[in-house]
């Protein structure tokens, strides 16, 4: 199937390769004017009527129409177990849907209230920051029945919180950290979740999304995260979790909306969301985003995005519905790889007298762009009361292509502190990748008794195709030390200066390695519901799993590293149960395992990054395995939603490169840990959402004796979230969230560097202005004391270190129509 095609005036403009564009990107411009004319469409024949007829014509504005507020919910009364049994064994009833109905948003016994058009279809009905169910079929129970630890950010979530992008969600989600490359991922969305890498474990709509780079989230209705191993469900991976965006899609009700952005660090930002029934089973939605923005506190760092992306849903008949979307995305920025460590004081030079705008950079030769674009279609047909067909295709491609540098080595020999310096040591890498993935699935329901049953049974087929490829002339990419060699430069610690003249223009080396990945799987999920009492989930999972990596091509034919490749089958389960003593409560036990295959993460070129190397193709999978115990409550009314887990997650077989050129699989780690979560509304009146992650690792077996017993490196330990919103009337509403990350340790695996990376606490205010049910404005101030917070840092024993954000002051105008 061809992709969409898109208008001329929404293209993107040529890359060119190795030099970064001095012409302003206009497309942004280009696709609000379009989409503004897109709104404007359905009054034009009105405004050409009255035009004929009159020179001045009058104009009439209808009053917004006003609603209702919903009367208050009251409990719903458990039934009986034996009303409930008989229940059970009636026949399910046939429901016909509305013509393109949303999902259901509530949870068992959620009463139906009025929502905005625009309104996220998953989320408790007049309770935005609580979601209650994932939007994948393949979860049947609401949330608070899930035998699991799950965490969803709504929309409304993520923009109280001003998270634009999927690392702004990361920098405040507790259990989740950010992590940093020497090349590769080094830009993208490299994320930790419970201690566990899971860059390679982001899905779209539930789709596998291999494009290394950076994910926006102007289409996004919420963010998924489930934590702890998900391999039946997700397949290879998911040792700590997984992350599912799942984006805007048209529904059954015609709606605008468009936002506008100003703030300091010259941000501006604006994004438009259009939904428009053209018939009764037939509507589409247009998201558009343009941004050109810098960074608060960071000196000469660029962050220009835009976007576009498009959905329909046609539904002929209540048993048939299809679903087709696109999106294109384009970054286009000046990189920033953060500031040096001091090694004497084991802390970053930003913590011993260096500004932290300091940027270490050349503005004349670094550059950083990512690209991408990505169709799905989706076809659902009912075949009976009790058996439905899904089945999704996706393709889609990326381009990650950057210079940047980062600044390493410090030089502090000299007695005059002013003239101190820092290695600039630049890294370079152009990597496309090319994916396509058809899952389908056959979803049986029926009843046996008293227990409500649902089997998923379905098959999955992937290909990942990469090339990775680099930049020539950048001398520490040819010599491991710093160099003032061609590449490199030396930045004054103190004053860098930043448009120094470089001799040589970075060209493509065009000496890629090739990467792909085929994928084929089958999976059963089945899941039990006695009476709404006891709930048993289980799940296995079959992944036929390949991976071929083919050097570059070598000038004498002597010299050509070999072809590599490895296969391997992985088979993985998961089994919950969970006991409901009250209608608004859960309790829960479960086990799941997952597996992590050489060459899973295709931005990798060593061993420690995932790639595959000639010293691990004969390594086996890794092996994890988590124990997870946990309860959920739902109070006031079901508004708001309290959970509790401990949690466990081990691995085993875990490589280590115990030479130059040897790996084995000698290694074990262990996380353990408590977190708690809450989210929803405790009165009409006050929203709340956060939570609290305190967690302890420690390497239990290694060949490596400086390992043993050593806790994991690059991981924050604990955190904590908490966001609150308080409506004072109904005009005005106002809230603010707090941030914790607790100190992190350097090293590779195991903390052994000795570098520590500080704690940190973040405080955010917003508040809301209803002007009309038209027109809003949101003021925020993000980072309000201009802490310095550090995302992370290199695994060396000299890092280079991250530094986010600085006090970012905004405001966001809101017109819906």
């Amino acid at each position: 199937m061809s992709a969409p095609s898109i208008p001329a005036s929404l293209r993107p403009l040529p890359l060119v390769t190795g030099v970064k564009s001095k012409r302003k990107m206009d497309i942004p411009a280009r696709a609000m004017t379009a989409a503004a004319i897109i709104a404007a469409a359905p009054v034009a024949p009105a405004l050409a009527q009255q035009a004929g007829s009159s020179a001045l014509p009058s104009v009439t504005v209808d009053a917004p129409q006003q609603r209702a507020r919903p009367a208050a919910v009251q409990a719903t009364q458990r039934p009986s177990r034996a009303a409930a049994a008989q229940r059970r064994r009636a026949p399910r009833a046939t429901v016909a849907a509305p013509v393109i109905a949303a999902p259901n948003p509530a949870g068992a016994g959620a009463p139906t209230v009025p929502v905005e058009a625009d309104a996220n279809p998953y989320a408790q009905p007049g309770v935005p920051y609580k979601v209650n169910r994932l939007a994948s079929q393949k979860f049947v129970e609401p949330i608070v029945n899930q035998p699991r630890t799950i965490t969803v950010l709504s929309k409304e979530v993520l923009a109280d919180k001003g998270a634009t992008s999927l690392r702004d969600v990361v920098r405040s989600t507790p259990g989740l950290t950010l992590g940093t490359g020497e090349g590769g991922n080094a830009f993208g969305d490299r994320i930790l979740i419970r201690g566990f890498d899971a860059r390679s474990d982001i899905f779209i709509d539930g789709v596998r999304d291999p494009s290394i780079g950076i994910r926006e989230n102007f289409n996004v209705e919420q963010i998924e995260i489930l934590k702890g191993p998900a391999s039946s469900f997700a397949g290879r991976g998911t040792a700590g979790g997984a992350l599912n965006l799942v984006t805007k899609k048209a529904t059954d009700e015609s709606f605008r909306r468009v936002d506008a952005t100003f703030g300091n660090g010259r941000t501006k930002r604006g994004t438009i969301d259009i939904n428009q029934v053209i018939t009764p089973e037939w509507a589409v939605r247009m998201n558009v985003m343009g941004q050109k923005s810098g960074v608060a506190g960071r000196d000469f760092v660029e962050d220009d995005r835009h976007g576009v992306s498009l959905s329909t849903t046609f539904k002929p008949s209540d048993r048939l519905k299809f679903v087709a979307d696109y999106t294109y995305v384009h970054f286009d920025g000046l990189p920033d790889w953060g500031v040096p460590y001091n090694r004497t004081a084991l802390t970053p030079w930003t913590e011993t007298g260096v500004r932290r705008s300091n940027y270490y950079g050349l503005v004349n030769r670094d550059f950083q762009r990512y690209t991408t674009s990505a169709g799905s279609f989706s076809a659902e047909a009912k075949l009976t009361d009790w058996i439905t067909l899904n089945s999704r295709f996706r393709a889609g491609k990326s381009i990650l292509d950057y210079v940047a540098t980062p600044p390493e080595s410090v030089n502090t020999s000299n007695p005059n502190p002013l003239l101190w310096t820092t290695q600039g040591n630049p890294k370079s890498r152009y990597q496309r990748t090319n994916f396509y993935t058809n899952q389908t699935d056959v979803t049986f329901k029926y009843d046996t008794g008293g227990v409500r049953n649902t089997t998923i049974a379905g098959v999955e087929y992937s290909r990942e195709e990469t090339m990775r490829d680099s930049y020539t002339g950048l001398a520490s990419e040819a010599f491991p030390s710093p160099t003032t060699a061609t590449g490199s430069y030396t930045f004054n610690l103190f004053n860098p200066y930043n448009s120094a003249p470089f001799p040589n223009a970075p060209q493509r080396a065009f000496a890629p390695t090739a990467i792909n990945i085929d994928t084929k799987a089958a999976y059963i999920i089945h899941n039990a519901n006695y009476n709404d009492y006891i709930i048993v989930n289980a799940g296995v999972r079959y992944d036929d799993y390949t991976v071929a990596l083919q050097p570059p091509l070598a000038a004498i034919p002597a010299q050509q590293q070999p072809r590599l490749s490895r296969h391997d089958g992985l088979v993985n389960y998961n089994a919950g149960i969970t006991f409901k003593p009250l209608p608004n409560g859960s309790i829960y036990a479960a086990i799941a395992t997952s597996s992590n295959p050489v060459g899973a993460d295709v931005d990798g070129g060593a061993n420690d990054y995932g790639g595959l190397v000639a010293g691990n193709v004969a390594a086996g999978p890794e092996r994890n395995t988590a124990l997870e115990v946990g309860t959920k409550w739902e109070f006031f009314n079901q508004k708001l939603l309290a959970t509790a887990a401990l949690f466990q997650t081990t691995k085993d077989n875990a490589r280590e490169q115990i030479n130059a050129t040897t790996v084995v699989g000698s290694g074990a780690y262990r996380i353990r840990g408590i977190e708690l979560g809450l989210n929803g509304k405790i009165t009409d009146d006050w929203s709340i959402y956060g939570g609290l992650v305190l967690m302890d690792s420690k390497v239990t077996k290694t060949a490596i004796a400086a390992n043993l017993g050593k806790q994991l490196a690059n991981v924050a330990h604990q955190s904590f979230n908490l966001m609150t919103k308080y409506k004072i009337n109904q005009y005005f509403e106002v809230g603010g969230q707090a941030t914790y990350i607790s100190k992190q340790y350097g090293g590779t695996l195991a903390a052994t560097t000795g570098n520590v990376l500080p704690s940190s606490w973040k405080f955010d205010v917003f508040a809301d202005v209803h002007i009309s049910k038209m027109f809003a404005l949101k003021f925020a101030v993000y980072n309000i004391f201009d802490s310095r917070v550090y995302d992370g840092f290199y695994r060396s024993n000299v890092p280079f270190t991250y530094i986010a954000p600085g006090r970012l002051a905004t405001v966001t105008a809101t017109m819906k129509f």
